[in-house]
């Protein structure tokens, strides 16, 4: 695992045990090894294919700023004990007219899965559009085989409420893709409280 020589990162959100920063362009190629990890990419619905640096790099410049994506907002996610990279998560097709988003995550290490790192992300990453961006529906699609994905959803406050049956082929088998949703009304966290208030009248 690429460690930032376990000095801290540039980080907006800061949770427990992980932390949400800015992608890096010194990070492309521990971006490049997750892409190239067919166990991870099973779960995310990307292309089972190999992935050369100079795709990720394309990848990578089609995301960086708002100008050339401006209804997406994506995070690296830190292991925060040692400012570790451990995967990445996203807001797609932010509507702020409508105040939706899609939401996407992975954990890119495998050694990190499997620890509650994506729950918490995935609280952190509500939290964000909830009270920084005032969205009100997130949505997120998770394949019927992902039962850990399901699992870390729920925990972190996404219900399901709707699938669309056998239209997923992996492992030589058509699976449900499960729609889930998570509303502003029915979420809390402290994580970003203290951040977006208003200043204190001043006496």
């Amino acid at each position: 695992m690429n460690a930032s020589n376990g000095s801290r990162p540039v980080v907006n959100i800061v949770g427990e045990h992980v932390a949400l920063g800015p992608m890096r362009h010194d990070l492309i190629e521990t971006y490049h090894r997750w892409f190239n990890d067919f166990r991870m990419l099973r779960t995310t619905g990307a292309s089972a294919q190999p992935q050369t640096v100079e795709t990720v790099e394309a990848q990578y410049a089609s995301l960086a700023t708002p100008e050339q994506d401006p209804h997406g907002v994506s995070f690296t996610i830190y292991c925060s004990s040692d400012w570790a990279p451990i995967g990445s998560t996203r807001l797609v097709d932010v509507d702020f007219h409508h105040a939706t988003a899609e939401f996407v995550i992975f954990i890119g290490e495998p050694l990190e899965r499997g620890k509650g790192y994506g729950t918490e992300a995935t609280r952190l990453m509500l939290n964000y559009a909830f009270t920084a961006l005032g969205l009100r529906n997130v949505l997120l699609k998770v394949y019927e085989f992902n039962l850990a994905g399901q699992h870390a959803y729920r925990k972190a406050g996404f219900r399901e409420f709707g699938r669309r049956h056998r239209c997923h082929f992996m492992g030589g088998k058509f699976w449900d893709v499960i729609y889930m949703e998570c509303l502003a009304a029915d979420f809390q966290s402290p994580a970003l409280h203290h951040v977006f208030v208003p200043d204190a009248p001043r006496n």
